[in-house]
């Protein structure tokens, strides 16, 4: 088994170890839950688990794409190998369905399909609640140039059409995703994690949601959707 150092980081999902390389980290995937800026707090079972497994999975398939990624390998069921990045600190939403926030705050009917994909992007600060923010706000904050920008959108869209037909595959809808980033020797590259935690995934039969969604909403069932994404996606 890795050695694994000292814990540098805690978030809501994850914890952080240093590797044995100074340019890795270990990802250690847990079971807490939260929602609306973890106002609402919980577990889900064996959620980790899932996260991990399913996010090795969707990480491999973007590098086979061509779309960068920090991931190296699983180590467990919970631990993931990762290149060590320095994160941008700007969240970047897919939306290929009208559902969530998109349609509160526009009006739209939820479940419409968004073609060609809409991309938007979050300032990360829990303080100010990681509010929807446009490339002029992030050349104000001093986050991003515009060329940086560009590049996530670009890397962004190139995810998705790598995610949708996959997942269609299987039988899940990719409505809409949430990727980060981090840039490794000067290059932007997928970080974090894809997974039912960071994903809006509905059934593509029924339209049952399979994600975080059922936890936000006490829709129950949370375990049991985590569990057939898993099937799904790793099976």
């Amino acid at each position: 088994m890795m050695p694994i150092g000292p814990m540098l980081y805690e978030g809501k999902a994850k914890k952080i170890f240093a590797a044995a390389r100074p340019d890795q980290v270990v990802q250690y995937f847990k079971d807490d839950a939260t929602a609306f800026n973890a106002q609402k707090r919980g577990m889900i079972a064996g959620k980790g688990i899932v996260n991990n497994k399913v996010s090795e999975r969707l990480f491999r398939l973007l590098e086979e794409k061509g779309v960068p990624t920090h991931f190296i390998e699983r180590l467990s069921d919970r631990e993931m190998l990762a290149k060590k990045v320095t994160i941008v600190p700007v969240e970047v939403v897919v939306r290929n369905v009208v559902a969530g926030s998109l349609a509160k705050r526009l009006g739209l009917r939820v479940g419409d399909v968004i073609r060609p994909a809409v991309v938007e992007f979050y300032y990360k600060d829990d303080a100010l609640g990681d509010p929807l923010v446009n490339d002029d706000h992030l050349r104000l904050l001093n986050v991003a140039t515009p060329g940086v920008l560009r590049e996530l959108r670009e890397l962004a869209h190139r995810a998705n059409d790598a995610l949708q037909p996959f997942l269609a595959d299987r039988k899940i809808r990719l409505v809409d995703c949430k990727l980060e980033f981090g840039v490794y020797h000067n290059k932007l590259i997928v970080a974090d994690e894809i997974s039912p935690d960071t994903c809006r995934l509905w059934d593509a039969v029924t339209g049952d949601p399979m994600d975080k969604d059922r936890f936000r909403q006490d829709m129950g069932n949370v375990e049991e959707a985590y569990q057939e994404v898993l099937r799904r996606v790793c099976g």
